[in-house]
């Protein structure tokens, strides 16, 4: 037992382990066990943002029994970019909750942002009363639903892509990597890694080319003409009509699930209905322009 009431007994404490395949596993091993979430494919698609800096304790197994990991997130908010980070992966083991293992890693990681001068720190908990103590905030958030914008005639359709092929991959990973944020209100900057492991984590995802436009769509379709945009890639970000148009599909409703700024379109702004918080941690208050919310590509 520590000074400060952390009981890491039988434990040793690692940060930066990535590179060790077994210990990435571990982690692996954990988020599934805990959250029933396999980000094991993204070793194939690229590996975990070469950003992150993971803090966990490990057993004398190589049992993961905690972890915190922290990432680079570049945000803008309002038109202004933030040199931000996230907070994913956060989990404990059954048998070692109580013991103060993961306020020891949230301050170890909070601790790694500040010596690596991040403005803000963001993150999704279900649990938003565990980071209200380190100066993290809920930020409402909202989602976009209307009527489909009109068509524009003599549309080129949208190819869909097949991450499984080489080419595809590597085509939507160069263009993560130039993207234009999809809202000025609120976007990520860069996120590649969590872009692509989310196409993988929903099966209901698809991920559409608009070859004239050099831009990847990221979209659901659970109902009859009824669209749910969830993010757009590109340098630009073509009119909700011309994406609309690509896809090919009959479409009366469509939700946007970030600001449409950059649309051209106009929808209803409606309070997002979700289990999941996201929080920030910023010098003053963050308010948004209008209400937005982040793509759920981002989602970490």
């Amino acid at each position: 037992m520590t000074s400060k009431g952390i009981d890491h007994s039988g434990l040793t404490f690692r940060r930066d382990y990535f590179g060790d395949l077994k210990a990435w596993q571990a982690l692996v091993d954990l988020l599934k066990d805990t959250f029933a979430i396999d980000i094991g494919p993204l070793q194939q698609m690229g590996g975990p943002d070469p950003s992150s800096m993971p803090f966990g304790w490990f057993d004398g197994d190589g049992l993961l029994a905690a972890n915190l990991s922290a990432f680079a997130m570049p945000l803008v908010i309002n038109g202004r970019p933030l040199n931000a980070a996230a907070f994913q992966s956060g989990a404990v083991r059954p048998p070692w909750r109580g013991r103060g293992l993961y306020r020891d890693l949230t301050q170890k990681a909070l601790a790694w942002c500040e010596e690596k001068g991040f403005e803000a720190i963001v993150l999704y908990t279900d649990k938003p009363a565990l980071y209200g103590p380190y100066g993290f905030r809920v930020l409402p958030l909202h989602a976009y639903s209307g009527k489909a914008p009109t068509v524009p005639k003599a549309q080129r359709s949208a190819r869909r892509l097949n991450l499984r092929e080489t080419a595809d991959l590597e085509m939507l990973s160069a263009a993560l990597k130039t993207r234009q944020p999809v809202s000025d209100v609120l976007a990520v900057c860069e996120s590649a890694a969590m872009f692509l492991i989310n196409t993988q984590l929903d099966p209901g995802v698809r991920i559409s080319w608009l070859e004239r436009e050099r831009a990847a769509v990221a979209w659901k379709m659970d109902a009859p003409r009824h669209v749910m945009l969830l993010d757009v890639v590109g340098g630009s970000i073509p009119s909700l009509a011309t994406i609309i148009g690509a896809l090919d599909v009959e479409a009366e409703i469509v939700d946007v699930l970030f600001c449409p700024d950059k649309l051209d379109w106009s929808g209803q702004a409606k309070p997002l209905e979700s289990h999941t918080r996201l929080m920030i941690r910023a010098p003053g208050t963050i308010a948004f322009d209008r209400p937005a919310m982040l793509s759920p590509m981002a989602d970490f």
